[in-house]
Formats: structure tokens, C-alpha cells, sequence
């Protein structure tokens, strides 16, 4: 039965608006930490568009707050939109419900769970991996002793952290770097769980399909 609720029909008509709103804010952001040789002004409307757009987050969360009825029980209920709230950078995760909405909607064949959380996985790896890079990147240029010197650095640092290689050529000096560094370890630890278990899931269940449907040996 389908949720026709105010909070509901909320979540369906701003959904949309508010991920290409985060694609704006992650071009932003990425435009004012790489754009090191942009004019002054550009960073400032950078700024500006970040500032607005973190603004109409919080402005929808306090709205889907509000319409839930919940109290202070939304929060731990909804993490996804708290932590988005929180950290903006990460509001293109949402494209993960998103995506599920709409195929429902659609009223078109649903992957398999197994499918969906590797393809989902997927996608928020690449995600995290290009959002940590660029604010590991921020907080570690120009830092004394820093070893992250490009963004290439970055990218590389995220990809070795995320899949929990750690090679240690790349380890961020900062504070702030390294409670970031913090965070995408724990992220690519959960992210690497929920793969390879849903991936040994898979193996499993079509191991015991193709014996019970293989006849009986004389």
C-alpha cells in the first residue's frame, strides 16, 4: 500500500529538486577547492551557492521533521538525512533511495537485493571516494610536512583507504585530515563488508539452486 501521507507526498515532489541541487553543491564546492586560480569573485559566488544550498537542506530537513510527526525519534530513524544535513557533500548519496523510488514508480522489474547492494555499494564508493578526496585535499595543501600535494595525490589516498589497502606513500598531517581519513576507513570497511557479503550470498544461493536442480544421479 502506498504512503499518501504529507510527509509522503513531500519526500516525492522535492526528492528530484533537491539531488540536482547537491550535484550544484558538489560542483561548487569542487570548483572552488581545485580552482585555485579562479578570481576572487567566483570563489565568493562559490561560497555563496554552497551557503544557499546547505541552507535549503536543513530548510527540508526541518520540514520532513516536522511533517513525520516523530519528535526527536526522526533523527535516529532517518541517519541518511541527518548525516546529509551534517556533511552536505554526502546529499548525493541519497541517489540511492532515490533510484529505488523511482524504479518502483516505474513499475518496472526490481534488481535482485544482491544486485541492488552491489550496484549500490558501487556507487557510493565513487562517491565518497571523489568527496573525501576533495576535502582531505582542502585541509592538507599547504600543510607543513604535507605529502598530499595534488589532487591526484588525493584521489589516490582515497581509492588506497577506502578499499582498506593503506599503502602509507599518502598520509594526511592534519587534524582535520585526519578525522576525515577516520571516517572513509570506517566507510570502506562497511562498504567492503556489504559487498563481499552479498557477493558470498550470491555464490551461495545459486550453488544450492544448480544442486537441487541437478537430477539425481543413478
Amino acid at each position: 500500500m502506498d504512503d499518501d501521507s504529507r510527509a509522503a507526498r513531500w519526500e516525492q515532489r522535492a526528492e528530484i529538486p533537491l539531488f540536482l541541487a547537491a550535484l550544484v553543491y558538489l560542483a561548487a564546492y569542487a570548483t572552488h577547492v581545485l580552482a585555485t586560480d579562479m578570481p576572487a569573485f567566483w570563489h565568493v559566488v562559490c561560497l555563496s551557492v554552497i551557503l544557499g544550498l546547505w541552507l535549503l537542506f536543513a530548510a527540508d530537513y526541518v520540514v520532513r521533521w516536522r511533517l513525520s510527526g516523530q519528535g526527536l525519534r526522526f533523527v535516529p530513524a532517518h541517519v541518511l538525512d541527518t548525516a546529509v544535513v551534517l556533511l552536505p557533500l554526502l546529499r548525493p548519496l541519497r541517489i540511492v533511495p532515490l533510484y529505488d523510488a523511482v524504479q518502483r514508480k516505474a513499475g518496472e522489474p526490481r534488481l535482485s537485493l544482491h544486485a541492488r547492494v552491489i550496484s549500490y555499494a558501487g556507487l557510493s564508493t565513487v562517491l565518497l571516494g571523489f568527496v573525501g578526496a576533495l576535502a582531505v585535499y582542502q585541509a592538507e595543501r599547504g600543510a607543513p610536512d604535507a605529502t598530499m600535494r595534488t589532487f591526484g595525490d588525493a584521489v589516490w589516498w582515497a581509492a588506497s583507504t577506502l578499499t582498506t589497502v593503506g599503502y602509507g606513500d599518502i598520509t594526511p598531517v592534519t587534524a582535520l585530515g585526519r578525522v576525515i581519513a577516520c571516517a572513509m576507513m570506517a566507510a570502506g570497511l562497511a562498504l567492503l563488508g556489504a559487498v563481499t557479503g552479498s557477493f558470498s550470498s550470491w555464490l551461495m544461493r545459486t550453488f544450492y539452486r544448480e544442486g537441487d536442480e541437478r537430477p539425481p544421479g543413478r
